[in-house]
């Protein structure tokens, strides 16, 4: 069977292919009316858009580059499906990198993403990553690119981020309303700056209380299972025994749980514990976790909204970088509830 093309859609409504062409692409100079009437001709006639063809004339892809940490991390794959979602109903599909957090995978994936000619680059930045001139590279090139999580001021391109530093004061106010008061934090790296908003969040709730800060009951970790039962284990064997822990995210708090259980202590009755991040296992754990929500999907759907509008407005003035900061939401379940 021969392939459909718009000259035959043409013909059936009796326009020109140059008409139907722009209607297919959705052109502002034809009218609503028009392109109703062209579409629903395409589709009777079992239409498929030449992409390939499309994209060499438009110069456009209609390929959005999404590069993040790993997909293991249900954050992720969470802002994954929000891009998704919106870049689908505007006509884009997705092409995924992840960076494993090795900063030489995430140089790697930018230059695949380069290589393919996509539209633009959503990425969050690996914690491992040591320059940022793959990005300023995308930025050389004028390739639309917004950060997301993870991001750095400096590269000067518009972000989405969650207020981690109120997440983190949320976080440990809510253990201090629950009576706990020699409560620890397993931190993460601190070049990365949503783990130092964290750390920052938590010393000034506990100041804000006048409760001590005190660095024996901070540990540094890699945000892991594994690293928060290293850390888990440090505090415990400590002089001073925490009698809860903030943990930066909830992998390290999964793995700080299993440290409190196995030593017998009980949650959270004698050690309270809160996560960060709302990984889909939190509230399936026993008991179940508390835990900051990042607002994930709203994450995703907004950095793919500001893409777009790079698109839209290629010419925006580079002092109007726009960064969105979302609200963090506080999530209590039975790991952190001391008090009726």
């Amino acid at each position: 069977m021969a392939r459909v093309t718009i000259h035959d859609i043409a013909k059936k409504v009796n326009t020109t292919a140059s008409t139907v062409s722009k209607a297919l692409n959705d052109h502002p100079s034809i009218s609503t009316a028009t392109k109703e009437l062209i579409k629903e001709a395409a589709q009777n006639l079992n239409y498929r858009q030449n992409r390939l063809a499309s994209s060499l004339r438009s110069g456009r892809t209609n390929i959005i580059g999404i590069v993040i940490p790993s997909s293991e991390i249900g954050f992720f794959a969470t802002v994954v499906h929000g891009i998704e979602k919106v870049a689908r109903n505007h006509g884009y599909n997705v092409l995924l990198f992840q960076s494993n957090i090795l900063g030489e995978y995430e140089v790697e994936g930018i230059e695949t993403l380069l290589h393919s000619s996509v539209d633009g680059i959503i990425a969050s930045i690996a914690k491992d990553t040591t320059t940022l001139d793959h990005y300023l590279e995308v930025k050389k090139r004028k390739v639309p690119l917004v950060l997301f999580d993870r991001t750095k001021d400096e590269i000067g391109v518009p972000s989405v981020v969650i207020d981690d530093y109120k997440g983190a004061y949320m976080a440990t106010e809510h253990l201090i309303e629950q009576g706990y008061t020699r409560i620890a934090h397993i931190s993460g790296a601190q070049h990365v700056k949503i783990f130092n908003d964290r750390l920052r969040g938590y010393v000034d709730a506990l100041r804000a209380h006048n409760l001590t800060v005190d660095d024996d009951l901070i540990q540094y970790g890699k945000n892991s299972i594994e690293s928060g039962r290293a850390c888990m284990q440090a505090l415990l064997e400590g002089a001073k025994k925490p009698d809860a822990v903030f943990a930066v995210e909830d992998f390290t708090a999964l793995g700080a749980q299993q440290i409190i259980k196995k030593s017998g202590y009980r949650i959270p009755e004698e050690i309270g514990l809160i996560g960060f991040g709302n990984e889909s296992f939190s509230p399936f754990i026993t008991p179940g976790l508390s835990t900051i929500d990042q607002q994930a999907a709203q994450m995703g759907e907004e950095a793919f909204k500001m893409f777009l509008h790079q698109v839209k407005n290629p010419t925006i003035a580079t002092e109007l970088i726009p960064k969105l900061v979302l609200d963090p939401v506080l999530i209590i379940r039975e790991s952190s509830v001391r008090k009726s």
